[in-house]
């Protein structure tokens, strides 16, 4: 484990780059882990970020098509939204662990 400042706070982070504990994530936090990943995050963003926060924390299993279903955008938008690998950097950015689909 390592750590990294991020959003004026230090943050603990696993060999992948994703946060260790999920409860330190806020929306500056966000913000500077989608800079890392050349992404400026809008509205819509934030709202794909919550859902899938909101998901892990139900202990519900965080797959691109329950993003496309949730009501907020569809599978096609979420790859424009996250290009190069949308789960994978949508989960990084909102601060909870890869999910299991992910290699």
């Amino acid at each position: 484990m390592s750590t990294k400042t991020l959003g004026g706070k230090t943050i603990e982070i696993n060999e992948e780059g994703y946060m260790v504990v999920s409860d330190q994530w806020d929306k500056n936090v966000a913000k500077d882990l989608a800079a890392e990943e050349q992404i400026e995050l809008t509205e819509t963003h934030y709202a794909v970020l919550e859902f899938l926060r909101k998901k892990a924390m139900d202990g519900d299993s965080i797959t691109i098509r329950s993003v496309g279903k949730s009501g907020i955008i569809d599978i096609k938008q979420f790859y424009k939204l996250f290009p190069g690998g949308p789960l994978k950097k949508a989960s990084k950015i909102a601060g909870i662990s890869k999910p299991s689909s992910c290699v």
